[in-house]
């Protein structure tokens, strides 16, 4: 079995003056959010146990800086990618839209790791999960939520119903 696992990038600030959606940082909370998701990657016994995984990531600033605090240089990535394709502040990023992008580096052989951005990520979980946690229910991604699905062995990831196995909600 792998799996895929889907995180909002952590809580971000606002944008300086005259700056940009893209290039906001992760606030102090989105830090110590970061630092929780660590924790639960290096752990054999709590997200870890779903990797290693090939990761997909936002280009945004608060997205990268969400995967190097809580997962880069971690046993959970063995290999990184990051997209301009799938931040949603230039163009809408639909479900399918993301999975197309973690088709075009699934090597099948790994399990799959997603940081991206809301509404995507819970417009994704209501596409593929076969069943939304009660975490999900009132349509709420929690911001630096992890949540794990199963995806068979011998397929790319797709356009399918997955089962939800485990979730990590930092506070």
């Amino acid at each position: 079995m792998r799996y895929l696992t889907v995180v909002r990038h952590a809580e971000s600030t606002s944008a300086p003056p005259g700056g940009s959606d893209f290039d906001r940082g992760l606030s102090h909370r989105g830090r110590g959010q970061c630092k929780e998701l660590r924790a639960w990657a290096s752990d054999d016994q709590a997200l870890g146990q779903y990797g290693p995984t090939t990761a997909l990531v936002s280009a945004a600033a608060r997205t990268k800086e969400t995967f190097r605090c809580a997962f880069d240089e971690t046993t959970f990535v063995t290999a990184c990618e990051f997209s301009e394709l799938i931040y949603n502040g230039r163009r809408e990023v639909s479900p399918e839209d993301l999975l197309l992008e973690l088709a075009a580096i699934d090597p099948v052989t790994t399990s799959l790791l997603v940081v991206a951005h809301n509404p995507t990520v819970m417009e994704l979980m209501l596409t593929i999960a076969m069943e939304l946690p009660h975490s999900l229910r009132k349509a709420h991604y929690p911001l630096g939520g992890a949540y794990v699905l199963a995806l068979p062995d011998d397929q790319p990831v797709g356009l399918l119903r997955y089962e939800v196995v485990a979730s990590f909600l930092p506070s």
